[in-house]
């Protein structure tokens, strides 16, 4: 299956960069036929999926296909992490999300943490950068994505709930593992590397 969305997700690229950069009418009316392909082979990946779905799947972007984003934050305190409980699956998760304009990754994983946790933390150092369809984490949509893991070190106390998470609270590798774990977001290998870092006096980033 994964084989089959990474072809998918390479036609959907060459469509959109081609029709961004093609000055021919009849390569555009090609590489829009070539979109229509991609659309059609999502359907028969995902039964029943509506036009909602495939907007999702298909990100409305123009330009250049690029990776998305999504960063992290490990905040520990008394070498436990931080962790928060999403709202919509109840599942636990680092907290963190997709990176916007306008912000640099670690200015991500401080606003993330400030909305879904309640505090304001201080980036140390990278952890991991990851690529998502080779690591196999289970993925919801067709976006191609690279995962950025930074150690944070929190400079306040209050931790609390967000408008998207229901719960916040820190634990150790052993009670983060028996949890109901987001496995999209963070998955056993990410919190092992995660508190390997914390531990280590020097660290080397991990990057696949």
């Amino acid at each position: 299956m994964d084989d089959i969305e990474l072809l998918i997700e390479k036609l959907q690229a060459i469509a959109q960069t081609g029709k961004h950069y093609s000055k021919d009418v009849f390569d555009r009316e090609r590489y829009d036929q070539l979109e229509d392909v991609s659309k059609q082979l999502i359907t028969k990946l995902v039964k029943n999926s509506s036009q909602k779905q495939l907007d999702i799947f298909f990100d409305a972007d123009t330009g250049y296909v690029t990776p998305k984003v999504d960063v992290r934050a490990a905040t520990f305190k008394d070498d436990k992490i931080l962790l928060v409980r999403e709202k919509s699956s109840g599942e636990w998760s680092i907290p963190g999300g997709w990176g916007d304009i306008g912000y640099s990754a670690t200015d991500i994983a401080v606003k993330e943490t400030f909305e879904e946790a309640g505090i304001t933390v201080k980036p140390k150092r990278m952890i991991a950068i990851k690529d998502m369809q080779k690591n196999h984490y289970p993925k919801k949509n067709l976006n191609y994505v690279y995962k950025l893991f930074f150690e944070c070190i929190p400079t306040e106390d209050d931790i609390h709930s967000g408008v998207e998470t229901s719960d916040v609270k820190y634990f150790t590798l052993e009670e983060a593992l028996k949890l109901n774990l987001s496995l999209a977001r963070n998955m056993p290998d990410d919190f092992k590397r995660a508190f390997a870092c914390h531990k280590a006096d020097n660290w080397e980033t991990y990057f696949d």
